[in-house]
């Protein structure tokens, strides 16, 4: 069975029924050349013990779909890119909040990409495929939803669903997911979009994601399985009398500033309750504490018009910012907002320490990577260290989407650059804290950015027609809230934004109103970072490399790099310098102190033609009975003939009498012949 969904200029092409028959559902999705295989399928008795929705959401990239062979020994897929994982929560994001309340069967939707035409992203495929697989399938899934990139061109029109080339030229790149009625997650990138730019291209999308999921849910009325049949959760026996005499005591716990302290009083009264109830009755006791909490919390907001640590709404917490907090490191911010603290270390370096990326995407490589870090103790517990978690790699990805933009071009900086924001302390929005401490790092690092860059979490409480909007969320409202709404910009303009929602959706003017007051609560933040230090410094730190630039003829390429790298690889260990050469001929050479400008001096002098008059400083590389040979530049040698070797052209009986191999000597280039060869004088020194 085949579906076909016009999105924009292009058709999105659906198609179940032949492949992985045994999947609980499975859709062949493509758009373009690219092709992605979606399944969705369940287990057959619920997890015993989990207290969650047990879903995971797999991408698995084949090498293959862009017409390559992995690198490295092995030749075959290893772990998951980054861009994998990305996709895979981005996938998972928009579909987790439609199950049932309670479903604990697991839950397994893997997007397998067959085919990269290196035009095509295939993260909205991957989202479109699970939601279709999802909705053909038997498990109670109340989608479907659609999903769409969109772009803008320079003239301000939209794109739907565009290329990697009209991303590229596009100054938006923003995925919006849904369901028919209602907007639910926003994943965006941009180069200081002003809001209502974005709120119109979120409404386009929605008319987009609209098509999508009707047509899915037509499909799926037509050829989809029957629902598995999922009982109501039982009523907690305890929560009606529990909500009657302790309601106001859970509120009053929940009011406190004090993180530790509001979790110790709420753990009191945890152990007051279950106290002389057997395990079974102890957990449904917890459980309807966790049930009075959110109530208690949303009445505070909605009827009380107050917030758990007596915050206005649109109040951030207490913020400040410092730099050079570690000496020797490249550049440091250390940026702290209430119970969230991130330190941003930069490490600057010659581009050949860029990163290479062996993927299915057309990108081969990245000159700035941001990576992120959340310890354990960051909440004051124990656990798991080492490889980054899937969470880890997606706030990362956040922060480094939203610096992007203001990132000086490779020809005014010629310096690969990471950024490491390690989560000290965290209480809610660490990964805006990051876009925060590595702003301010590469501001201590001399790094001359475009403009300054700060970010805000946004939070939402809303019931009915009722609803606050709050700024700067802190872990408690990002968890018993309706929305995660990160915005990350400079003065001008938004350069990222994250949305989830746990309810059906929002209004357009809702939105609107949470943008403008994510810029107020940004610019507050702006102020703070700029009192701390209020422009990039105008030198880069004495500890980081020096790298020149110069441009050589192409036709000198080979000549600086030499038979199988041997002169390059001279030149970098006279001088203790890295060299990197692009294909026009663009030549990076980083060293400290002088030595790059040393060596850029020296392949500067051995890859511009050779003139007569000028003067080197040679080394006599051969001697023979009717001259010696001296090396101007290496592979460029000329002769200096045995009768002007001596001042006056006095008579010299063997040139050994005046030079031996290995001596250096001042030469005047006299003649150069039609075949190239140099003749050459020795002066005095």
């Amino acid at each position: 069975m085949r579906l076909e969904i016009p999105v924009g200029e292009r058709t999105m092409v659906l198609e179940t029924g032949k492949l992985a028959r045994q999947a609980g559902g499975a859709v062949l999705v493509q758009l373009g050349d690219t092709v992605l295989l979606s399944t969705a399928t369940r287990s057959q008795a619920p997890r015993p013990g989990v207290d969650f929705l047990p879903l995971s959401v797999d991408i698995e990239e084949r090498m293959s779909a862009a017409g390559k062979i992995p690198g490295g020994f092995l030749k075959r897929e290893g772990r998951p890119s980054d861009r994998a994982i990305l996709t895979a929560r981005l996938t998972d994001r928009p579909i987790r909040p439609l199950f049932p309340k309670g479903y604990r069967n697991e839950i397994q939707v893997i997007g397998t990409v067959f085919g990269a035409d290196q035009e095509t992203p295939y993260d909205t495929v991957s989202m479109v495929g699970a939601s279709a697989a999802l909705a053909l399938s038997d498990l109670p899934f109340d989608g479907p939803i659609g999903a769409v990139r969109v772009a803008r061109t320079l003239d301000g029109d939209f794109i739907l669903n565009p290329t990697y080339a009209q991303i590229e030229d596009s100054d938006l790149d923003l995925v919006v997911a849904g369901t028919k009625e209602a907007i639910t997650m926003v994943e965006a990138g941009a180069d200081e979009v002003p809001e209502e730019v974005m709120v119109d291209a979120m409404l386009i999308a929605q008319d987009a994601i609209r098509t999508q999921a009707e047509a899915i849910e037509g499909w799926a009325r037509e050829i989809g399985k029957e629902k598995q049949q999922v009982a109501a959760a039982a009523e907690n026996p305890f929560l009606a009398e529990l909500r009657g005499r302790y309601l106001d005591r859970v509120k009053e716990a929940i009011i406190n500033p004090d993180r530790r302290e509001r979790h110790e009083a709420l753990d009191e009264l945890r152990a007051e309750l279950i106290e002389g109830h057997d395990p079974e009755e102890a957990e449904q006791i917890q459980a309807a504490v966790s049930v009075l909490q959110k109530e208690a919390f949303r009445e505070l907001l909605l009827r009380d018009h107050k917030r758990t640590d007596l915050r206005g709404m649109d109040e951030i917490r207490p913020t400040s910012a410092e730099v050079g907090r570690i000496p020797r490191v490249h550049g440091t911010g250390l940026f702290a907002r209430g119970e969230t603290q991130v330190l941003s270390s930069l490490a600057l370096a010659d581009l050949g320490l860029a990163q290479r990326l062996d993927t299915i995407e057309p990108a081969t490589g990245k000159r700035f990577m941001h990576h992120y870090n959340f310890p354990p103790y960051s909440t004051g517990e124990t656990g798991r260290v080492g490889a980054p978690r899937r969470r880890e790699i997606g706030h990362g990805a956040l922060a480094e989407r939203a610096l992007l933009p203001v990132i000086p071009s490779e020809d005014t900086f010629p310096y690969a650059m990471r950024i490491i924001s390690d989560v000290l302390e965290s209480n809610g929005s660490s990964s805006m804290a990051s876009v925060c401490g590595s702003t301010l790092a590469f501001m201590d690092g001399g790094v001359p950015i475009k403009a300054p860059v700060a970010g805000v979490a946004m939070g939402l409480v809303k019931e009915g027609d009722d609803y606050v909007i709050l700024t700067d969320i802190q872990g408690l409202e990002d968890h018993l809230g309706d929305m995660d709404f990160k915005v990350a910009g400079t003065r001008d303009g938004i350069t990222a934004l994250q949305m989830d929602m746990k309810i059906t959706g929002v209004s357009a003017d809702l939105l609107r109103e949470a943008l403008g007051q994510a810029q107020k609560g940004r610019l507050e933040i702006l102020d703070v970072m700029l009192g701390t230090i209020a422009e990039p410094r105008s030198e880069v730190s004495e500890f980081a490399p020096r790298v020149e630039t110069l441009k050589i003829p192409t036709d000198k390429i080979g000549l600086l790099i030499g038979p199988g790298g041997k002169t390059i690889n001279a030149l970098q260990d006279e001088y203790g310098v890295n060299i990197s050469v692009e294909d026009d001929g663009q030549v990076y050479v980083a060293g400290e102190g002088v030595a790059a400008t040393e060596a850029a001096g020296a392949i500067n002098a051995m890859t511009r033609d050779v003139e007569a008059g000028e003067i080197y400083n040679g080394k006599v590389v051969k001697t023979t009975n009717f001259g010696a040979f001296v090396e101007l530049t290496p592979g460029r040698d000329g002769l200096v003939h045995i009768s002007r070797l001596a001042p006056g052209r006095q008579r010299v009986e063997r040139v050994e009498d005046v030079v031996n191999e290995g001596d250096r000597i001042k030469v005047r280039v006299l003649e150069i012949d039609k075949q190239k060869r140099i003749s050459l004088e020795k002066l005095e020194d």
